[in-house]
């Protein structure tokens, strides 16, 4: 089978479930947004929400998708930089119980942090603090890692260091890895267009969007928006929520649905879905049925607090996914 290498900010995500959204304006946290903030803003925040309940989870959105091809039984890596703390070895730990390979750099700077703040209509609002991670660097990237891997998954948050994701992507093309990126927050593509419109030309295979994502690329609505990714890259993804997806490539298009869920907290949605999307690409699955495996675990994904499955759930979609 296949190998996934994922590269991205190695996040511990600390997860608060909101009472009112009053708790986003107190700290200017535009709901939906993913907002970088310093240590002692993230310090400000945990002591501003300590009567709400809380949920510690790995995160960050390349290692989310990682560990959900990870769950369904393909070999992984995963590149990162972390810090010398109990973050950190929470993370590393993480990593090596769901068999994935750490590519990870340390630093003295402390594990980057996010915090994630869950309202009432299971929206999701980051405050990140990136800490270690943001200080991995292009020359920090070893060609040595990329051997043996088929894919090479990058989240949009990676972007703010142009050098870096430009290095990453062009040792993978070099090496023959299928590159897929996740745009992951429209405030990150609205203020990284330029170089983002270069980086899918170039280099970029797999783009996955959100709508928001996508409006903030192209202008337009996400079925115009599909057409614009497509003629840029081979495959095409746009997410539009409880709407379903839709997958485009070359002339070949298809709308995907949800599965039924109860939805307690999007986190981990989007990269579940392209978990599940690869997933399907690496077992020869028709674009239709990938789309469907991605449908499935992020409807499961959104049924729990953080962006991992437990155990009950990963039975029922292996075993969905296995049916298609």
């Amino acid at each position: 089978m296949a190998k996934v290498l994922g590269m991205g900010n190695a996040l511990v995500d600390i997860l608060t479930m909101l009472k009112s959204d009053e708790t986003l304006e107190k700290f200017s946290l535009p709901k939906g947004s993913m907002q970088l903030v310093d240590y002692e803003t993230t310090d400000k925040i945990e002591k501003g929400t300590m009567d709400l309940d809380k949920t510690i989870a790995s995160g960050g959105s390349s290692a989310n998708t990682i560990h959900g091809l990870a769950g369904l039984g393909v070999e992984t890596g995963f590149i990162g930089k972390v810090g010398k703390d109990e973050f950190s070895r929470y993370f590393i730990a993480d990593l090596e119980k769901n068999n994935i390979k750490p590519e990870l750099l340390t630093s003295d700077t402390p594990t980057g942090k996010a915090m994630a703040m869950i309202s009432l209509d299971s929206e999701r609002t980051f405050a990140t603090y990136l800490g270690a991670a943001v200080e991995m660097t292009a020359p920090d990237l070893n060609e040595d890692i990329f051997e043996g891997y088929d894919y090479f998954h990058i989240e949009g948050y990676l972007v703010q260091n142009h050098e870096l994701i430009e290095r990453a992507v062009e040792i993978a093309k070099r090496k023959g890895l299928k590159v897929s990126l996740d745009m992951a927050s429209y405030n990150v593509v609205e203020d990284n267009l330029e170089f983002l419109q270069k980086i899918l030309k170039n280099y970029v295979d797999i783009v996955f969007a959100n709508e928001e994502e996508a409006k903030a690329f192209t202008g337009k609505n996400p079925k115009e928006s599909l057409e614009i990714f497509a003629n840029i890259c081979d495959i095409a993804i746009v997410k539009t929520g409880k709407s379903g997806s839709m997958v485009k490539k070359g002339n070949e298009i298809h709308s995907i649905g949800v599965i039924d869920a109860r939805s307690t907290d999007t986190t981990g949605a989007g990269d579940m879905y392209a978990a599940g999307f690869i997933y399907g690409l690496i077992k020869g699955l028709s674009l239709d049925k990938c789309g469907t495996a991605g449908s499935i675990l992020a409807g499961k994904v959104i049924e729990v607090i953080g962006p991992k499955l437990d155990p009950t759930r990963w039975k029922e979609s292996r075993e969905m996914i296995k049916n298609l």
